[in-house]
């Protein structure tokens, strides 16, 4: 985790944060204009910036959660929306948070960390883990060929790959090309809606 959490606390001091659109991602705003339960537990895990949980706040959800393993940008969101509430900012590394959501948001997380089919398997797995039944995992993952490169993220990869990793774990609600991604990432994204089973045997 010290490594990790190292690297991107880096990254973000010296601003090299080009995954950063500086506003909520087009497709994620349009599924949260459709929520209508204002109560629903949200986790944004990877968060940075943060800039759905913001626009969640401001619309009244009120029970929403952004983690990142980075300090800086939590400081940073914590100042720009200073009425976030402070224990709803969580400082740890998503693979061994705890916790209980409804809904999580996946935006530029899960092509961070290295491509290693384990560690893809283990993401399905935590947020699995972490949903409660009949939750939701919703977002974004990036529709590009991976390449030798282990080192220099977004990482990419393919819409059968990912649903090896995820149809194990989760009912596929939609999987598709974004239609609405912004300009420079149209038509290298996927969007995809995944539900935890009501009953896991």
């Amino acid at each position: 985790m010290s490594d990790n959490k190292t690297y991107w606390s880096k990254r973000y001091k010296e601003k090299n944060t080009g995954w950063d659109i500086g506003e909520p991602s087009k497709p994620l705003k349009v599924y949260i204009d459709q929520l209508e339960n204002k109560s629903l537990k949200i986790l944004i895990p990877g968060a940075g910036n943060s800039y759905e949980a913001e626009y969640l706040f401001n619309k009244g959800f009120k029970n929403v959660y952004v983690l990142d393993i980075a300090k800086a940008p939590l400081e940073a969101f914590q100042k720009r929306v200073p009425n976030f509430p402070s224990e709803q900012i969580i400082d740890d590394d998503f693979f061994e948070h705890r916790g209980t959501y409804d809904l999580i948001l996946e935006q530029t997380f899960f092509c961070s960390f290295p491509p290693l089919p384990e560690t893809r398997k283990q993401y399905a797995i935590k947020t699995h883990k972490l949903l409660r039944e009949n939750g939701k995992l919703v977002g974004l993952w990036f529709n590009f060929p991976l390449t030798n490169d282990m080192e220099n993220p977004p990482f990419g990869g393919s819409k059968e790959e990912y649903l090896s990793y995820f149809e194990p774990y989760f009912n596929i609600k939609t999987f598709e090309n974004c239609y609405n991604s912004i300009a420079p990432r149209m038509g290298n994204e996927l969007y995809g809606v995944f539900e935890k089973p009501k009953k896991w045997l």
